[in-house]
């Protein structure tokens, strides 16, 4: 075990380092942070911050010297930085799991080399690779493999011609062309994982986009018991196929009532943020607790819950990210029964960036969620 007052690392500046550190700090960790943004909003809290990039062989000699053990809040960290650092001290995710998750062809390949269950998908590395795609697969969506999040780097594609189009728009990016499934609705499991191989999961989330990017989770998801359960089972599965260690996020497609594996995410989970309000142990809190060899506690999640993520748009004045750029009035959220504001100290707006939630909890989950949506429509969200 790794125990207090180590000193943790952690390999990303963004909202999920920010609420590590704040667990961390809780549970007497002091935690340093690399992070090439030097206002990053980990970095901004940390108990140091090193402002590199993650290639900087500099930066992590002195991170693998100083820290007991390292994690990562983002997908996009290199794996050769994550092996890199395996040399000095612990590391989880290992760089092999963490492989699989941030690029989209080895992504497909584990679901289905492992009999999980996906969507119709080819690989995509040319113009031919287009050319030749089962005809099946269209209408479809075209992915581009690395570096692709929240609705970037994708097309829809209604066929070849539209598909090589937007392979050239991806200026030859290899990719995954993705059948267009008809989904009922999607949910998520956000889980962690010890080196033992002890699985612990948060009950299943059901979540809704807008514009590609998590707009609302409500928590539990409205699904039937077994669908939930069914979700985490698949959950742990992959988590064990993986071998992986830390806090996962695995997203999933509802077709015609059956569970299809979307992605998963490496790392803390967006759809996970009401575990802060809404259970006795936080996703962030089971990332420490696996990273430093702690035994995972037992979720319970002792209120209904609903997530609604706060973008950049907000903070202009029409809504949209246009016009006068002004804070947003905050007192008509801090108003609602049971609404918690966290916002991530991000020092300037702009569409489409996650600047903040708010988590609405209680015991009703229908007063919780027309609450939230309440709150949602008031703060200035508006339905497209």
């Amino acid at each position: 075990m790794i125990l207090p007052p180590a000193t943790l690392g952690m390999l990303g500046g963004g909202q999920l380092g920010r609420f590590f550190v704040s667990a961390a700090h809780e549970m007497g960790y002091k935690v340093w942070v690399l992070d090439p943004d030097p206002h990053s909003p980990a970095g901004l809290i940390a108990d140091r911050h090193l402002v590199a990039a993650y290639d900087d062989y500099v930066a992590l000699d002195t991170l693998g010297s100083e820290c007991a053990a390292v994690t990562t809040e983002f997908e996009n960290v290199p794996a050769d930085t994550l092996d890199y650092l395996t040399k000095f001290i612990p590391v989880h995710p290992a760089a092999s799991a963490v492989a699989v998750c941030q690029n989209r062809i080895a992504e497909k390949t584990f679901l289905a080399e492992h009999g999980l269950p996906h969507g119709p998908f080819a690989v995509i590395r040319s113009e031919d690779d287009v050319r030749n795609a089962n005809a099946g697969l269209f209408p479809a969506i075209l992915k581009v493999a690395r570096f692709g999040y929240d609705g970037k780097g994708q097309a829809r594609v209604a066929d070849r011609d539209a598909a090589v189009a937007a392979f050239q728009h991806f200026k030859g990016e290899p990719c995954v062309l993705e059948k267009m499934l008809a989904l009922d609705y999607e949910v998520s499991v956000v889980l962690a994982r010890d080196e033992a191989g002890t699985v612990r999961c948060f009950p299943t989330g059901e979540n809704r986009h807008r514009n590609g990017i998590l707009d609302v989770t409500i928590a539990p998801a409205r699904a039937s018991a077994c669908l939930r359960d069914n979700a985490q089972e698949i959950a742990e599965r992959i988590a064990d196929k993986l071998g992986y260690i830390g806090t996962l996020g695995v997203e999933f497609f509802v077709c015609r009532g059956e569970l299809v594996v979307n992605e998963m995410a490496p790392r803390p989970h967006n759809s996970g943020h009401h575990t802060i309000d809404a259970c006795d142990v936080s996703q962030y809190e089971q990332q420490v607790r696996a990273l430093c060899g702690l035994p995972l506690a037992t979720p319970r999640q002792h209120s209904a819950a609903v997530m609604v993520n706060l973008l950049g748009e907000l903070w202009y004045e029409d809504g949209k990210g246009h016009g006068v750029y002004r804070e947003p009035d905050w007192s008509v959220v801090h108003a609602v029964p049971g609404l918690r504001l966290h916002l991530y100290g991000k020092h300037h707006a702009r569409p489409g960036r996650k600047m903040g939630h708010f988590v609405v909890t209680g015991d009703d989950a229908e007063a919780v969620l027309e609450r939230a949506l309440g709150a949602r429509a008031a703060i200035g969200i508006r339905d497209e």
